[in-house]
């Protein structure tokens, strides 16, 4: 996975790598049990301090994306369907999150139509592992 950060955005790096990293795992360019490279390497190859790099695997392991081990070190976690009160905290996650992606596409002159097609032709080309989205 090639990971590329942009140093100039308002994002942090860590959050750039976070969600480079959970996109891999959602594209499958990502499988479950594979490992990704140490904190170091990674901090090597992107140029940025470990520090960084260390926190995005910590927010990663901590929404149950990774796990890390101190022998084998961070891999991918399959995917998991959530239930209970678990799944009623992503979905008020979720929710939160749309509409403000909503928000900024209507104000960006996108209408309905075109963003619900944007948004089926992305679920198109996404792997659906099990339990999750499924046509209806």
């Amino acid at each position: 996975m090639i990971v590329t950060l942009d140093f100039g955005g308002d994002l942090p790096l860590y959050l750039q790598l976070r969600n480079q990293i959970v996109l891999g795992i959602g594209s499958g360019e990502l499988a479950a049990g594979e490992r990704l490279p140490t904190v170091r390497q990674l901090a090597e190859d992107l140029e940025i301090n470990p520090m960084t790099v260390n926190k995005a695997y910590a927010e990663l392991k901590r929404e149950g994306f990774i796990e890390i081990d101190r022998r084998r070190g961070a891999t991918v976690r399959g995917a998991e369907a959530l239930n209970g009160a678990a799944a009623e905290v992503y979905h008020g996650k979720l929710e939160k999150e749309l509409k403000l992606v909503i928000s900024e596409a209507l104000l960006r002159g996108i209408r309905k139509p075109e963003f619900l097609k944007l948004c089926s032709a992305i679920l198109a080309v996404m792997p659906t592992p099990a339990g999750s989205i499924e046509e209806d």
